[in-house]
């Protein structure tokens, strides 16, 4: 049985290579808590640094055959960084969403005051079709202005979680926006 506290990090790197799992153990047990802190002094959202470690573990061990790592700790704490990064810009691309939807729904109060309800109509008719959770999350973050890490916290459920709900809700609200503002375009068009 091999002693890996006592392993270099490169030869944790050379055993990892060939899936050693005793020494992928070894360096997440030797470098999670620092990766940890690092995420959580950034996002400050408990479930949202460990998502981010997580995420660079698990991308570690599936590209472990291949992956080619110089300084272990100069390397995950990029790729903490990296996943950092991915999470501040998906809470940012949200808001986004929200201020194009605020610009063009004046635009067409404006232009079209039927047509604006119509859309409000359609709005909520796409939110109220979006399953029961992705719908409750998404109006907590809309109409309640909570963050991810609030709501994650109020359903006890992870901040990934809360990012993949709101991703599939917001996908599927922009599909059916975009659809409509074909039709209306095309109406537009031939009248």
């Amino acid at each position: 049985m091999q002693h890996y506290p006592a392993h270099t990090d490169h030869q944790l790197l050379q055993q990892l290579h060939q899936s050693d799992e005793g020494a992928f153990a070894e360096i997440y047990n030797r470098y999670w808590k620092q990766l940890y802190l690092s995420a959580l002094n950034i996002l400050q959202v408990k479930e949202a640094a460990q998502d981010a470690v997580q995420e660079v573990f698990i991308s570690l061990w599936k590209r472990r055959e291949a992956v080619q790592i110089d300084a272990l700790p100069s390397y995950l704490h990029q790729a903490v960084r990296f996943q950092v990064f991915k999470a501040i810009r998906a809470e940012k691309t949200d808001q986004d969403f929200f201020n194009r939807l605020a610009g063009i729904s004046k635009d067409i109060l404006i232009e079209d005051p039927v047509l604006f309800k119509e859309m409000e109509t359609l709005y909520q008719q796409l939110i109220q079709s979006l399953p029961a959770d992705e719908q409750e999350i998404f109006l907590l973050h809309r109409d309640d202005g909570l963050t991810y890490k609030q709501i994650a916290e109020q359903k006890n459920i992870s901040v990934k979680t809360v990012e993949k709900k709101m991703s599939h809700a917001l996908k599927e609200i922009r599909f059916g926006i975009d659809d409509a503002f074909v039709i209306v375009l095309a109406a537009g068009v031939i009248f």
